[in-house]
């Protein structure tokens, strides 16, 4: 199974009073995460909509382990499982200084078809090397 990464960098902008990065931004992070993964093995949100497919997320459950602060650079990386009708995109956040994990996260995805909860097949050949 492959994982897919990405690096990204801090804006001063998302962090908070106390000068570390806003609990709600890591949830952008992984979504910025899998979005550039769709793209890559290409994907993309637009087509899909217009086929009557749309990828949701239904659950997103994060757990905050380290602080990323203003001008960090971090690598932001996905494997993907596969548990019954849903994709879960298993992430994780790590500062790349010290490789400390700042964020781990199971965002769990349904897929609708026309509206329709499917299973979602559509995505199982494209993301075929990174699916458990």
């Amino acid at each position: 199974m492959k994982s897919f990464e990405i690096e990204m960098k801090v804006r001063d902008y998302e962090c908070d009073a106390q000068g570390i990065v806003n609990n709600a931004n890591y949830l952008h992070y992984t979504e910025v995460t899998r979005h550039e993964f769709m793209e890559s093995l290409g994907i993309s949100f637009g087509e899909c909509h217009e086929l009557g497919i749309d990828p949701i997320v239904s659950r997103a459950d994060l757990h905050y382990k380290a602080s990323l602060t203003g001008g960090d650079s971090f690598l932001s990386s996905l494997t993907v499982e596969r548990k019954g009708a849903k994709l879960i995109f298993h992430q994780t956040i790590r500062r790349k200084s010290d490789g400390a994990v700042c964020c781990e996260a199971a965002i769990e995805v349904a897929v609708l078809i026309n509206g329709k909860l499917s299973r979602g097949d559509y995505f199982d050949e494209k993301m075929r090397d990174y699916i458990v």
